[in-house]
């Protein structure tokens, strides 16, 4: 994960946790949890694939609302 983070530049870099914060606070989590971490990886993921525009609704639709969150 960290070695795929490292090949984002500053603005993609600070997209990507400023969208998992985001996710986290929303479904309740801390993002160094399973489910920090997992969003994470898919952010960076989706960011890769040019999904910047759009990141925090990516998540939440690959992710869905965290256990027993509704949407």
């Amino acid at each position: 994960m960290l070695q795929s983070l490292i090949t984002l530049s500053d603005q993609d870099i600070e997209l990507v946790i400023t969208a998992v914060r985001q996710w986290c606070t929303k479904n309740h989590c801390e993002i160094d949890s399973n489910e920090g971490r997992h969003a994470l990886t898919l952010a960076i993921g989706l960011v890769q694939n040019s999904a910047r525009d759009t990141l925090l609704q990516s998540l939440t639709e690959h992710l869905g609302p965290h256990h027993g969150q509704s949407l």
